[in-house]
């Protein structure tokens, strides 16, 4: 092994802590790799007030700080003497390591709050805040493919520039429009015409055009102009909608069902199932032998951070099955592996004749 004299370099004092040791994960490593091939997109993120995240173009990743046990030296080589000489330029006692976690995406509702589009509210629309696209794109710690999913996920439209969280009421208007139209036009739900079903809205509903395309892309692929309708999504959505209006007066199960096949038709009805709304109702048995009832607990309310939803859920129920909650537990982590570290962490396990229960660690006062 050749020696190398080490030398403190003029710059050394200037240089002190303007030096920073990434870790990268094998993932990253081969897009920047192949970034000759690729331009290979790095961001980071974050307000002074938050912990910074890296995005690339598809995830998102935690920066964190790992103290070392040893003393790292930055050098390079000597300009006079590149091959036996070497000047310290600064000295490292950390590296940052880069984690998957889930992006920050809950601030919408908040950056959103007052902005919603419903039907009729152009008169509104001078006076109403706005946030723009550009704006949620630098400011939202996410990745360009997370954001838009995520704008998808919460139903946000995107209106000149502008976001705006479409009415859930409006919304099941639309689909429900589209069902119908789906039948008296004749058109195929796996490949229908855009245009057709843009332009009958448009003329006859006076729903904005930018609105009703926005809404299809939602549920469903369009290509070449034909959309493939994701049938479970928008029953899935007409049936939330309906639930909607019992988050405190609960519903009887029967009585839901029946709403909700008479809103998808004759064509769907078939397809009406309770687990399409997983992660969004709670069925209620208050004794043996009489009917069940359901209410709307959507996950999207329940707090972000891990330690609180536990709490807010078990305060809702002292146990639960594992499919059940486990529905409320999908947008903390990254991965079923990592919401099981969670469970482990705030939940304790027990298991009867009717399977396997999870219960509070702790207790909470209702």
């Amino acid at each position: 092994m050749s020696e190398l004299d080490l030398r403190l370099s003029t710059a050394t004092a200037q240089d002190t802590g303007s030096f920073r040791l990434l870790e990268l994960p094998p993932e990253l490593c081969q897009i920047i790799e192949s970034a000759s091939e690729k331009t290979a997109s790095l961001f980071i993120k974050g307000h002074p007030t938050e912990d910074a995240v890296l995005c690339t173009s598809e995830k998102t990743y935690a920066v964190r700080s790992v103290v070392l046990s040893n003393t790292v030296l930055v050098v390079t080589p000597s300009r006079s003497d590149p091959e036996g000489t070497v000047h310290i330029r600064d000295q490292l006692h950390e590296i940052l390591e880069l984690v998957p976690v889930v992006p920050k995406l809950h601030k919408l509702s908040v950056l959103l709050r007052d902005m919603e589009y419903d039907e009729g509210d152009e008169d509104r629309q001078a006076t109403m805040p706005k946030y723009s696209y550009d704006q949620a794109r630098s400011e939202i710690q996410a990745s360009e493919a997370e954001f838009s999913r995520g704008l998808k996920a919460r139903r946000i439209l995107v209106l000149e520039g502008q976001l705006r969280p479409i009415a859930p009421a409006h919304l099941s208007t639309i689909l429900e429009l589209l069902l119908n139209y789906l039948i008296s036009l004749s058109l195929s739900y796996q490949a229908a015409v855009v245009e057709e079903l843009v332009s009958v809205l448009a003329d006859e509903h006076e729903i904005p055009r930018a609105v009703s395309n926005q809404v299809i892309s939602w549920f469903g692929d369009v290509k070449e102009g034909l959309w493939k309708m994701d049938a479970d999504a928008v029953i899935r959505e007409l049936g939330i909608g309906i639930l909607r209006h019992h988050r405190h007066n609960p519903i009887s199960e029967n009585e839901f069902f029946k709403k909700w096949k008479n809103v998808v038709g004759d064509t769907f009805e078939s397809s009406v199932k309770l687990p399409l709304l997983s992660g969004d109702y709670l069925r209620i048995l208050s004794s043996i032998g009489e009917e069940a009832a359901l209410t709307y607990f959507p996950s999207s309310a329940l707090p972000v951070d891990p330690a609180a939803r536990f709490v807010e859920l078990f305060l809702t129920r002292q146990r639960w099955k594992h499919e059940e909650i486990e529905h409320f537990l999908l947008d903390l982590a990254v991965n079923s592996k990592e919401r099981d570290k969670l469970l482990l962490k705030h939940a304790r396990a027990l298991t009867d004749s009717e399977g396997v229960w999870y219960t509070a660690r702790v207790s909470y006062n209702n």
